[in-house]
């Protein structure tokens, strides 16, 4: 079994209320939910972490190495400017896939 780290970053632990008209009213813990649930139906470990704090995601990414086989990464913010996440990804050996489209539960 294949074992996924889907992180989060910053202000994503306020979906649902954070300018809903945009964002939707579909909350962080909604969707870490649907993804597990689909995860256990394809038979995938998976384990979700969200933090607005930079250094606290690069620990998880370096913490994931050996451990994960894939990490799924929506870094919101830090996508645009964090060496720092950077370096930690190309430092450790699992893959890295950057996601940065929430899909609304309607679409």
């Amino acid at each position: 079994m294949a074992n996924v780290l889907v992180l989060n970053g910053p202000n994503l632990n306020l979906l649902g209320t954070r300018e809903p008209e945009i964002y939707g009213s579909t909350t962080l813990k909604d969707i870490e939910d649907r993804l597990k649930a689909r995860a256990t139906e394809v038979g995938l470990g998976l384990d979700c972490f969200q933090s607005n704090h930079e250094g606290d995601l690069v620990d998880r990414i370096q913490q994931a190495n050996h451990k994960y086989d894939y990490i799924i990464f929506n870094a919101a913010a830090f996508t645009h400017y964090s060496i720092a996440i950077r370096d930690a990804i190309a430092a450790i050996d699992v893959p890295v896939i950057e996601g940065t489209h929430l899909e609304h539960p309607s679409a």
